[in-house]
């Protein structure tokens, strides 16, 4: 079999080695535009998590009023919901 023929390009880089194009805007992160939640939002993911969690432990041994109920696990599901909705919501 017979090898192609490499093809060598003309001209070879553009800019040197290690620098950067004289028109190429880097976006520059201000400190000050840095959004930080307030100390409810992780106190009340944490807490609905906790909750959630209680309910649905609770429920399956049994210690809830009432019995085994499917009523219990959506309600401990749902708080388990709701924590991972208000963590979308921490910067």
């Amino acid at each position: 079999m017979v090898k192609p023929v490499k093809r060598r390009v003309q001209g070879g880089r553009v800019t040197p080695r290690g620098t950067r194009p004289e028109n190429e805007v880097t976006p520059r992160v201000s400190m000050s535009s840095e959004k930080i939640s307030p100390i409810w939002v992780p106190v009340l993911m944490f807490t609905l998590l906790a909750l959630g969690a209680i309910v649905i432990i609770l429920n399956y041994v049994a210690l809830l009023p009432g019995d085994t109920s499917n009523w219990y696990l959506m309600a401990g599901l749902g708080l388990l919901l709701a924590s991972m909705i208000v963590a979308t919501q921490l910067h």
